[in-house]
């Protein structure tokens, strides 16, 4: 996953704890910690309760503002 979206998930959590945003979104610590560690990408419905949870739209929170073309790479760990 592309750094700029981790780096934009760990700003959005701001000073909430892992385990309070992943219980909060239904995921578990360590997937969190994952796509905040651009180490894998959420699935679709995840990334939806991503933006719910730190209230952003998906495109706001997963796709270039600049290009509209999705931030991410080719690693999907």
């Amino acid at each position: 996953m592309n750094r700029i979206i981790a780096e934009r998930l760990v700003s959005l959590r701001g000073t909430r704890s892992r385990e309070e945003a992943a219980s909060a979104i239904g995921i578990s610590v360590s997937a969190l910690q994952m796509y905040e560690n651009a180490r894998r990408i959420p699935r679709d419905d995840i990334k939806v309760k991503l933006a719910e949870y730190y209230g952003v739209s998906v495109q706001e929170l997963f796709f270039d503002s600049q290009s509209h073309e999705m931030c991410d790479s080719v690693n999907t760990a």
